[in-house]
């Protein structure tokens, strides 16, 4: 028999003798255990859905970094020299870079994930097929740029998502599996250009390489339409939750952050969020940390240059590419998921970037072709030192949800500038050993590590301060607190 609100008044102990340790909180969901009932299944359902994300972010990635899988072929079909083919690659990072935060704001204000994601995804996918019939560098340019700037909406839109559904305690994994489909896509998305540049070349009288992009986008447009009917909204205007899981979804996130998600949290007009973000120093010091990070993995889009230097055929040198991101997302799976169970960021991640220092360091010391693809491996995990940092900004800027969303796309607009400089970082010149890039990783490794550490020593203060006012106000139960 269902306890009704009036009834559940009645019953409860006066508050002068009232236990909060053991007091059943969760009445209204018809006691603890049918709560947590209610709420696997809550999650389940939300995970099934969100699932799709995954696919989308190997398809984003993968339209993002097939020019480098086709290298070559771009590079003589075009006639690019000297630097055009960095530029190729950075291009793309302006359009992202200007688009992230006004596409996350307008996010946050229409609250439809469902229609907006999807319809970003046909425009960009559209745009990834047009760069096969460009001729010139300038029409590459062009796609490129704008690519990147629809592009834009989704890794930071999904992240924003995924925040307005998950506890902190839960949120590190979700984060770490969708960026599986970015270490993911670094894997297939070259077995299938592998297949693709073996089978189909001059086909219908076109290039191997053109046939790419005209796949890949088709691909992508098949797969935006599927997801408007999966992916969810936010948890007050998705459809097909029922009362009690809408209000179970609301509840959740206002016990993780200790206050409610929009209405208690949101004050001044639709630009307060963005002025919030952009006068908190920890969005600026996090950016500067993530921008590091990024600078350590500028590797990732000259993966099968790296791998072609181990002497291989181009067929085998694009296969050769996908077992260490293989390996990646399996090490980035269990470590974040082991971060999530233990609450803490700091040590997870800098284990994570010192095993890449280890693989840094014999790159630049070694041409024996066993120790050099080992050390790919070891370079390849550091993926899972980038989830972890979307996690912890992700805890670290909880409320309100305006600021939050502005806190996720600024954040990732400004670490993609070292993505930029990351592109010219890998010159030929440099081959085969490529020692000083691997330096530029290496030192960038460290100073991730070191700003983190200093971050962390801050959330530290931040949490005492947090137990003191509790002593003071006399709270018993524990509240909010950053992880470090």
């Amino acid at each position: 028999m269902s306890i009704g609100h009036s009834d559940a008044a009645s019953i409860l102990p006066s508050k002068e003798h009232v236990d909060y340790e053991e007091l059943d909180l969760d009445i209204e969901f018809g006691g603890l255990e049918a709560r947590n009932k209610l709420e696997r299944k809550l999650l389940w359902k939300l995970d099934l859905r969100m699932s799709i994300l995954v696919l989308i972010y190997i398809l984003n990635y993968i339209d993002r970094i097939n020019v480098s899988t086709v290298r070559s072929g771009l590079t003589t079909d075009l006639h690019l020299e000297g630097q055009q083919y960095a530029t190729l690659l950075s291009i793309l990072l302006v359009g992202y870079i200007i688009m992230q935060t006004p596409s996350n704001m307008f996010l946050n204000y229409i609250k439809k994930p469902s229609l907006y994601l999807p319809a970003c995804m046909v425009v960009w996918g559209v745009i990834s097929a047009l760069t096969g019939i460009t001729t010139n560098i300038v029409g590459a340019l062009l796609t490129r740029f704008f690519l990147g700037f629809v592009e834009a909406a989704f890794f930071p839109g999904a992240v924003f998502l995924i925040s307005k559904w998950y506890k902190r305690t839960e949120i590190g994994l979700r984060l770490a599996i969708l960026y599986c489909g970015n270490v993911i896509s670094n894997a297939f998305g070259a077995l299938i250009a592998s297949g693709i540049l073996a089978n189909m070349n001059n086909d219908l009288g076109e290039a191997a390489w053109r046939w790419l992009f005209y796949i890949e986008g088709a691909l992508t447009i098949s797969v935006a339409i599927i997801a408007v009917f999966i992916l969810p909204d936010f948890p007050t205007n998705t459809k097909w939750l029922s009362d009690d899981e809408r209000r179970l979804a609301l509840k959740r996130m206002e016990e993780d952050a200790g206050v409610g998600d929009q209405s208690e949290t949101e004050h001044g007009g639709r630009g307060h969020g963005f002025y919030l973000a952009i006068i908190d120093w920890k969005v600026w010091w996090f950016s500067l940390i993530c921008a590091a990070q990024v600078t350590a993995l500028s590797f990732t889009v000259y993966f099968p240059t790296l791998t072609a230097t181990l002497g291989y055929n181009p067929t085998v040198t694009l296969l050769l590419v996908a077992p260490p991101f293989v390996f990646a997302a399996i090490v980035a799976f269990v470590w974040t998921r082991h971060s999530d169970r233990t609450q803490e960021r700091f040590y997870h991640m800098s284990a994570s970037n010192v095993v890449a220092i280890i693989g840094f360091i014999i790159s630049m010391n070694t041409m024996n072709t066993a120790a050099r693809y080992l050390s790919l491996f070891f370079v390849a995990q550091a993926y899972a030192g980038i989830m972890l940092l979307l996690a912890w900004i992700s805890t670290s800027f909880p409320r309100p949800p305006s600021k939050r969303a502005v806190c996720f796309s600024l954040i990732n607009s400004l670490q993609q500038l070292s993505s930029i400089g990351g592109s010219y970082a890998w010159p030929s010149v440099w081959g085969p050993t490529y020692r000083y890039s691997y330096a530029i990783c290496l030192a960038a490794s460290c100073i991730t590590i070191i700003m983190s550490w200093i971050f962390r020593q801050h959330l530290k203060t931040l949490n005492m301060k947090l137990e003191e006012e509790e002593q003071d106000k006399g709270i018993r139960e524990k509240g909010f607190r950053y992880i470090l």
